[in-house]
Parts: structure tokens; sequence; C-alpha cells
């Protein structure tokens, strides 16, 4: 088995290419992977920054040519293709052990755009979830996400890289920040209602800005939020309006056409007699419309503009990297660890040997003060070790019948776990190193 991931991010592709794979939904799109005989189990993560594939399979070459003809076929959007050369030149892939290190430095957002941001390790839950909801993933997969969140929660509470939480809607606070010097009776616009919106809004007041108006598809959900900060909510059909009244606009919103069209920021211009407006559109696919440039008295940014400004913002943190590195690659070598145990030889190793040991010991414990002739005790040696024998017969044979089939993967783990051969406190566990020395694969399977 190998794991898989195939993707892009801010690192690798522009907004314009990224935005063209962004999902909602990836449910439909990991149900049509796993019924594929390549795909075993798999997962999408789809930010404002990255998307990314990954997958189990036992066919990895054919496997990377499936998830390169996926991403092309099945999550472009409809505005055409896209030249193979520039995807081929965006895409980044990593297998197996690299493949794991990336997952968990993505969830520990070592990865981000903004170094130590809290919103990726959400999201990488969020895709995790849905991958379990439509039955795509599997025990692996599983697992590795479990780890990356174990991973996550060490190096934040590990290092400094958290104590100062910067995200990308709080580097667009501090940009506005820049370009105006002061907010202190500006007007905000804020199109959204999800977590990017209410860190602005957090940000915002603390920074002092006058009033802010929050916009939603949902009046509810803005309602929510407004309440809880002080703000007005909207509708986005009062867009217009508000627009003309707003100094700086900042937009998060799903959807697949722009919220604010040349058209529409242009009346607004007109109403406030050509008095600036400062828009950062944080949005995948973005939601102001790239066309707002032409417009005199407009300061559009979206995502790729504000990278060289969280990397302005982020020395200390990237001081802490180096911490978090190390942590990382500590889990990563466990989870490989666990991964090369979870096969058949290693297993039915460990269990005959702890089930072996246990034997032994209690066998030797029983004897003990009783005087027997030593046919009498090859007898009883016999007999004991004819019942470890039987009592191990079923579950081996069934580990070794379905070692090669992804249910095999999930009574391995369930072996691993039910007979606790992992946990170096547990009965027999002293002779799990004498158990491995001088037997080969070969040898096992003849056993």
């Amino acid at each position: 088995m190998n794991l898989l991931l195939l993707g892009m991010s801010h690192r690798t592709a522009a907004l314009a290419l990224r935005e063209r794979f962004a999902v909602e939904d990836p449910r439909p799109a990991l149900c049509k992977l796993v019924a594929a005989p390549e795909v075993e189990e798999a997962a999408l993560v789809s930010t404002c920054n990255r998307i990314e594939i990954l997958v189990l399979s036992h066919q990895p070459e054919a496997a990377r040519l499936l998830l390169r003809r996926f991403l092309q076929r099945d999550l472009l959007d409809g505005e055409g293709q896209v030249d193979s050369q520039e995807l081929d030149a965006a895409l980044y892939s990593y297998e197996d052990a690299n493949a794991v290190r990336h997952v968990f430095r993505v969830a520990c957002s070592v990865d981000s755009l903004v170094i130590g941001e809290p919103q990726i390790l959400g999201q990488v839950k969020a895709a995790y979830r849905a991958s379990v909801e439509c039955g795509a993933c599997g025990p692996i997969l599983g697992r590795l996400f479990q780890r990356a969140f174990g991973t996550a929660k060490r190096v934040r509470n590990e290092t400094r890289i958290a104590q100062r939480p910067v995200s990308v809607a709080r580097v667009a606070v501090d940009l506005a920040r820049q370009i105006f010097e002061s907010l202190e009776g500006k007007a905000a616009l804020l199109v959204g209602a999800g977590d990017m919106i209410e860190l602005a809004l957090e940000s915002l007041q603390s920074a002092g800005l006058g009033s802010v108006h929050v916009a939603n598809r949902s009046p509810a959900r803005a309602e929510a939020l407004a309440t809880r900060f002080g703000a007005s909510a909207h509708g986005l059909d009062e867009i217009p309006l508000l627009l003309a009244r707003s100094d700086v606009v900042l937009t998060c919103i799903g959807g697949d056409v722009p919220i604010l069209t040349p058209a529409i920021v242009e009346e607004a211009l007109r109403k406030r007699r050509q008095r600036p407006i400062f828009a950062i559109d944080i949005g995948v696919p973005r939601n102001v419309h790239p066309d707002v440039d032409r417009l005199d008295g407009v300061y559009r940014y979206d995502l790729d503009d504000l990278e060289g400004v969280a990397q302005t913002n982020a020395q200390e943190r990237h001081r802490e990297v180096a911490h978090a590195e190390a942590i990382v690659s500590e889990e990563q070598q466990r989870f490989d660890g666990w991964l090369s145990a979870l096969s058949a030889v290693p297993t039915i190793r460990a269990l005959r040997g702890r089930a072996e040991s246990i034997r032994r010991g209690e066998l030797a414990r029983g004897l003990t003060g009783l005087s027997l002739a030593e046919g009498e005790r090859r007898a009883v040696e016999a007999i004991t070790r004819a019942i470890v024998n039987k009592i191990l017969h079923a579950p081996i044979s069934m580990l070794r019948r379905e070692r090669d089939r992804e249910a095999g993967l999930a009574h391995l783990e369930a072996a691993r776990n039910l007979f606790a051969l992992d946990d170096p406190e547990a009965p027999g566990a002293e002779a799990d190193e004498p158990a491995t020395e001088g037997r080969t694969s070969s040898e096992e399977d003849a056993s």
C-alpha cells in the first residue's frame, strides 16, 4: 500500500489558477475517486491557499495518472481548459513518508501563507470529516489524520508559533492600517460571516474602526455575528448602498461569480465623489472582479498580494519553525513505524511472541514447587503450547488470508489494539525484541 498526495498551493500556483480548482463540497469527488480500482482511501483538502488530494493505493503510478486526470476533468471549473504545462508546473506530489510529513506540516500551519495561522487546522479537520462521511476514509487515512491533529496540538503547546496567532484576515487588517495610517472614524463593509470575517472583525475593532457593516447570504448568520461585535447586519442585496458608505471592504464568501463587479464599484465611487475604497478580497474563487483595478480610486488586494505582507509579519514565527519541524519529524517517524508494523508478518510475529512469553511465564510459576517427572513436565509443556496455538489459529489465519485486502488493514489494526501489541508495558512485551530476531518473512509464513 502506498500513500500519494497531489496538489498545488500558494507556493506553486497563482490565485487565478488555484481558484479554478476550488471545491466547496468534496464528498461527490471523493465518492468518484474511491470508486476507481486504483484508489482504496481518499481525502481532499480545499482552502483559499491550496487544493490537495491524498489517496491510499496498491497502484501508485496508476493512481498518480488518475489524480492528474481527475484534477483537470472533474475539479476544473467550466471556463475553458488549463494549459497542461502550466498545470504540471504548479502541481507537486509526495509519496509515503514525504506525504505523511506534508500533511503534518499543513495541519501545523508550518506550510501556510501565514506561519502559525490557526484556521488551517479546522479546514483539515473539515476535510477529514467529509472523507469519513462519504466512506472514503479508511483505517490508514483515519490514523494519519488523527496523528496530524495530535502533531498540531503538540506544536501549538510546545512552540511559540501560536502564542500571537496571525491569520490572513489579520494580515489584511494590518495592510488596511498601513494604507490609512489610522482606522479611527473609517467605515468597513465585511461580506461573509465565516471564521475569516470573524477574525477580521476582532482585528478591526481593536484597531479602532468606526462603523462596521456585515453582509451575508443568510441574514440570520450576519445578524448573529454583527450582534456579537456591535455591527449592523445586512443581506447581499444591500451591498451597492453599503459600498458607497465604506472606506474598507473585506470579502470572504463562497460563490462562483464575483460579488463586486466593476459596475457596482464604479457607481459606489460616483456616490462617494471619488473618495477611495480599499478592497481586500480573501475569497476563493475571488469575490471582487479583477477588472475593478481599472477604476481610479480603488485599491484592490487579493491573497497573492497579501503574501508579501504576511512574510514581513512572520519573523518571530520563523524562529519557532525549526522547533515545529522537529516535532513534525518525530511524529512522522512514529506514524511510519506504525505503518510498517501494520503488515501481516510483524503483527503475527509479535502476537506469537507475546503469547509464547506469557505461556512460558505462567507455566514456570505454575510448576514452581511441584514434583513432576521430566516426562510429565514435557506433557504439561505440550498441552499449554497446544492451547496457545489453537487459540491463535483463527485470528492468525484471518490476518494471513486478508492481508492483501483493504479489510485486512482494519483486521491488522484491530489485532494490534486488542492484544496491545504497541504497548511496551503489556503482558508479554518483554518478548518483542527476541521474537523479531533471526526470522524471515518466509519463515513466519511457513510457521
